[in-house]
């Protein structure tokens, strides 16, 4: 049984076979990036979200991308893996330092970058998130503490969130939300339970303008009835963006203490710095007791994830969580440790405080002019802006504008700023961290041209 394309308009991507892609490709994309894309298009298996692909790349540096025929683009998307930007100068060195002195570390050894990358961690890391294990990616990583938190409460059950993403692998999937990753797969792990996510406009629970955190409650009304959950895992914040309520993480980790399920974070796309603090747990004053890191921890260079454990879940030395051949790779864990260095002394985090601060303030003002935006939210450089239309369905619930955020998306491209539509109508918005207040505002005048171009 084939998914069907209609699940994508609810996914964390924007759909690639759509007709306006194909528009969009023949009016903006020259004959030797086509010939390239035809190529690629022979080579790779097709799949919902990715191959056949938008354009051909040449260049990324810093905030920004260039595609072979020398179009430049501010990059709003980046998959999240550019908190430091692309091709980082000190990444890149670390990197090649490293090549010159240990390229590989085998089984059974470790080495020096693997170990300070591991202190290091543990050092930032909040409370007693001391012990670390490294995967190649963070759908491994995911996998990792799945498996440690059944080992370390002896039950097998776990509780998620529908529309969440958690990553592509058959463990991550049955944990996730999204159709068009579950659908028509076959049976998934067992012992997954699903909730209602925190999405204040589409909050089954009713709750108006005056939130009452019912979500939060039902997560402790499942963990009472089920009574053998191993462990809640969410986003902490969901990278479309939807931002919990300050008390929401509160509230589901104290649920959890009594119920005796562990808390899992998913800080994947967006930790070491997106939302403004290093890890977005720290907006909700909660330590969870494992967080998974990925995507940025690599310095947009070399893929990394890590798996942060509190001290006391050091107990699965009978069996093997990970083992991967890249777990103690020197040269991603050089790349792991540069990154860190240049948050820190380039201030990236208060740096993507202040400047999302300023940039929200700005999409406001474009909200207050535009009919078309029915929501703008986020934290720090982690932004979107939700598009609806004026009418709203029989239970009061907006409509969503998709073939209106596909149609920004696309003018958009069209004049140099690249972001990806999540959830079928959300302007997804992640800049690097390295984003300038000039460049900002040139991704803001681009929208705003784009939203009076569809508006109209």
């Amino acid at each position: 049984m084939s998914a069907d394309p209609l699940d994508a308009l609810r996914s964390e991507g924007d759909v690639n076979l759509s007709p306006r892609r194909r528009q969009w490709s023949a009016e903006h994309v020259g004959p030797e990036a086509q010939a390239r894309l035809a190529e690629d298009s022979r080579h790779f298996l097709h799949q919902s979200l990715s191959t056949p692909c938008l354009n051909v790349l040449a260049k990324a540096k810093g905030a920004w991308i260039e595609d072979v025929e020398g179009r430049r683009y501010l990059d709003f998307h980046g998959n999240n893996v550019h908190q430091v930007g692309f091709s980082h100068p000190r990444v890149v060195q670390a990197i090649k330092d490293q090549l010159d002195t240990l390229s590989f570390c085998t089984r059974r050894y470790t080495c020096d970058p693997a170990i300070e990358l591991a202190r290091r961690l543990a050092e930032v890391a909040p409370g007693d998130l001391n012990r670390v294990l490294f995967a190649p990616g963070g759908t491994s990583a995911i996998g990792m503490a799945l498996k440690l938190a059944r080992i370390a409460t002896g039950r097998f059950k776990f509780v998620s969130m529908w529309d969440s993403f958690h990553g592509a692998s058959l463990d991550a999937i049955s944990i996730g939300g999204e159709a068009v990753f579950r659908k028509g797969i076959g049976p998934l792990l067992p012992g997954c339970e699903h909730v209602p996510p925190p999405e204040p406009l589409r909050c089954p629970f009713k709750c108006g303008t005056t939130c009452s955190l019912a979500c939060a409650d039902y997560v402790e009304y499942v963990l009472e009835k089920e009574g053998d959950v191993a462990a809640v895992i969410g986003e902490t914040i969901r990278c479309t963006p939807f931002v919990p309520p300050p008390d929401y993480w509160r509230r589901i980790h104290a649920a959890c203490r009594r119920h005796g399920a562990l808390l899992i974070l998913d800080e994947i796309p967006i930790g070491l710095g997106r939302t403004g603090r290093l890890f977005a747990s720290e907006h909700y004053e909660v330590v969870p007791d494992m967080v998974v890191l990925g995507k940025g921890l690599g310095g947009g260079v070399f893929p990394i994830a890590a798996l942060i454990a509190r001290e006391g879940l050091n107990v699965a030395t009978q069996t093997a969580l990970g083992h991967y051949t890249h777990e103690k790779n020197p040269v991603a864990c050089a790349a792991g440790l540069a990154t860190l260095d240049v948050i820190r002394d380039e201030n990236l985090v208060a740096h993507a405080a202040d400047l999302g601060e300023y940039t929200l303030e700005r999409l406001r003002e474009l909200k207050r002019r535009h009919p078309l935006i029915g929501d703008v939210r986020g934290k720090g450089l982690l932004m979107g802006i939700e598009l609806v239309r004026p009418s709203a369905t029989p239970h009061g619930a907006p409509v969503p504008a998709t073939d209106e955020a596909e149609r920004v998306m696309y003018a958009a491209l069209k004049r140099g700023l690249n972001f990806k539509v999540t959830m079928g109508n959300i302007l997804t918005l992640t800049p690097a961290l390295v984003i300038s207040r000039t460049e900002m505002d040139l991704a803001i005048g681009i929208l705003e041209e784009c939203l009076s171009e569809v508006g109209a």
